[in-house]
């Protein structure tokens, strides 16, 4: 796969059952999706086993971009609140999403730091540098998905413990609305090896940010396009570095609540096709 190859980000559509997704992004246009660990395990427990699950995926003709996500790999993740969502990240540990994407055959696996603080740089590296050892050992790459609201915030954060993890597997998942809204920079981006960019996202923003960051991430994005975020500029930069990863697409908005998963997969590309287009076509 390449960047002219179309990935769906499943996360916005989380509660269609996986495998009601597959014809529809097929029929979209669709090249591969990337999945969610509790998407294989729930089918296991229903008495499927993962070969069928991803015979099944293969069949629907399409490929595994990623699993999503490993969310404890720090020890200082391994703490926190005793709410339904904390108790999810601390299951998702890189023993038991690893395990299961090598299990599926999926390419790759994204790491999130949902910490309420930055991260030491050094404290991260040598972490990431662990899962990326774990990864290597079933040909998987690993790739860090900065967010303004957690624990790695930039572009910047995630390069440099990328770097400084210092592993060949290991890189960066490159989100359009993080990018954007954590104030990122083309600049860098051109300055990071091309085959460092293992995923990814586009999406679009509102002009101004919402008061709330989390509320604008989960339910206020544009399709590529719609907004405010350059990104004529940044998959043209992704091209002159040799960004080779599929291109993702990944809109959480609260008015796709009312339409269908076919008619909102069209959407999403030819929403992403029209800005591909026009990013590729010189005056």
């Amino acid at each position: 796969m390449g960047p002219n190859d179309l990935c769906f980000c499943s996360a916005p559509f989380l509660h269609v059952p996986l495998l009601d997704r597959l014809a529809p992004l097929r029929a979209a246009g669709f090249a591969a999706l990337s999945i969610s660990p509790g998407d294989v395990w729930a089918l296991e427990a229903q008495g499927m086993a993962v070969r069928d699950i991803a015979a099944r995926i293969g069949d629907a003709g399409l490929a595994i971009a990623e699993l999503d996500c490993i969310a404890c790999w720090m020890d200082h993740q391994q703490q926190g609140a005793d709410d339904d969502l904390s108790r999810l990240l601390r299951m998702l540990t890189p023993e038991r999403v690893i395990e299961t994407a090598a299990r599926l055959g999926a390419l790759s696996v994204a790491l999130i730091d949902m910490s309420p603080k930055p991260t030491p740089v050094d404290v991260a590296a040598q972490a990431f540098a662990r899962v990326c050892d774990m990864a290597a050992e079933h040909g998987l790459k690993a790739h860090i998905e900065f967010l303004p609201v957690g624990g790695i915030r930039s572009l910047a954060d995630a390069w440099a413990i990328a770097a400084a993890a210092g592993r060949a597997n290991g890189g960066i998942t490159l989100d359009a609305w993080h990018f954007h809204r954590s104030g990122s920079t083309l600049d860098l981006l051109a300055t990071i090896p091309g085959q460092r960019i293992h995923a990814v996202q586009l999406c679009d923003a509102l002009p101004s940010p919402l008061p709330d960051a989390w509320a604008e991430l989960m339910t206020q994005r544009l399709l590529p396009g719609e907004g405010a975020i350059d990104l004529v500029g940044l998959i043209r930069t992704l091209d002159a570095i040799g960004c080779t990863a599929p291109t993702g697409v990944e809109v959480f908005n609260l008015r796709q609540n009312d339409q269908s998963l076919a008619n909102t997969a069209r959407d999403w590309v030819t929403s992403t096709r029209a800005v591909q287009a026009k990013a590729r076509t010189r005056p």
